[in-house]
């Protein structure tokens, strides 16, 4: 593979408008690599803790005197691990497979998040520092598929890798350039693009020249929704904002509606907001836009956790008499919006979508 990008501190600054790392937990290997030893440079005044593992560190995780200092611990502390498991996992909905991903958690704080149901009580954003072998793993995993034999809805050319599933590598590149290096690894891939869903704006990757084979999905909800719930995220008008301007800059961009939540009002909200997208969306934009839906899933347990920490957004959140539990594929009871609800929710949103938008694929929604 290509070597890594050159060590780059000019993101410092801007980090610090969303992190302001005071704490670093670090497995012992950290340092054995350079991208590891490229974030502690970052960061040089903050304290260094080695713990032994970054899924279990005393004092951070499981520890529910921790819940009143949720968003403090986003931005003050920061975790860097070496990423074990490089299995790739079939998906077929945002993309054909799911990464190893170079993170878990996040700089932000959305409340509907399900990454902290795993964590409890503290979900600050972990860094893993072996990206040379995540992209050694992706690329032999291109080579062993070859040609995508067919189109499918998540791509008609493309096997697509969902590189962000337990983050927002836009955020994340404010920490390392990992995401400067997927972004080039796919570049150069033949038969495979990267794709991962974004609420915040980092227009630091403009100048990754992805020449079309990363797909970013801003994620948008409604900015009366988005204010509640979107903690420490990009204001939703600036994402739209920043469509044309990744289109522009080689990415192929879709809209990531998710999650849409049901709410007094929420189906006005919505054709309010296509109707924003209509208007900022340049001709080119809207060409090769599309969109994926999904409806809210919660959680008892985080339910619990944001109770401590945000009480006013479990107002939308939990609403016992519009959900039903269902177990999740990893085991887990959620709840969810009611099947027989849920479908003449979902049949409303995709009107009110091709209405405002007309002509905007939905390439899945549940």
């Amino acid at each position: 593979m290509d070597t890594l990008a050159a060590p780059s501190h000019a993101a410092a600054p801007r980090a610090a408008s969303l992190l302001r790392i005071q704490t670093i937990y670090m497995e012992p290997a950290v340092e054995d690599y350079a991208r590891g030893r490229d974030i502690l440079a970052r960061f040089p005044d903050a304290q260094r803790i080695e713990v032994p593992s970054h899924w279990n560190i005393p004092g951070l995780h499981g520890n529910e005197g921790l819940v009143g200092e949720w968003l403090r611990t986003k931005r003050d502390v920061l975790v860097l691990g070496v990423r074990k498991s490089l299995a790739c996992r079939h998906n077929g909905r945002s993309a054909d497979w799911i990464a190893p991903g170079t993170s878990n958690g996040c700089a932000m704080a959305c409340a509907y998040c399900y990454v902290p149901r795993r964590k409890g009580y503290a979900n600050p954003v972990t860094v893993f520092v072996n990206i040379e072998q995540v992209c050694d793993a992706l690329q032999r995993h291109a080579a062993r598929l070859g040609p995508k034999p067919e189109p499918n809805q998540v791509d008609p050319v493309y096997w697509v890798y969902d590189l962000g599933e337990n983050g927002d590598l836009s955020a994340d590149a404010l920490v390392s350039d990992n995401v400067r290096d997927l972004v080039a690894l796919y570049r150069r891939i033949p038969n495979a693009k990267g794709s991962f869903a974004t609420k915040y704006v980092n227009r630091e990757l403009l100048d990754y020249d992805p020449q079309g084979k990363t797909r970013i999905r801003f994620s948008l909800m409604p900015q009366r929704t988005a204010r509640l719930v979107d903690v420490r995220t990009s204001p939703v008008a600036e994402r739209i904002a920043a469509i044309n301007d990744f289109v522009d800059a080689g990415y192929e961009v879709h809209l990531n509606f998710s999650p849409v939540i049901v709410h007094e009002g929420w189906r006005a909200d919505y054709a309010e907001l296509f109707a924003q997208v209509a208007d900022a969306l340049s001709p080119r934009a809207r060409a090769q836009i599309a969109a994926e839906v999904i409806f809210l899933t919660h959680n008892e347990a985080l339910h619990e956790v944001n109770l401590g920490w945000h009480p006013k957004a479990e107002e939308i959140l939990w609403v016992p008499r519009l959900q039903e539990t269902k177990r999740s594929e990893n085991g887990a009871d959620n709840v969810r919006y009611r099947s027989g609800t849920k479908g003449r929710m979902v049949a409303i949103f995709k009107a009110l979508l091709e209405e405002g938008l007309p002509g905007c694929a939905v390439r899945y929604a549940f």
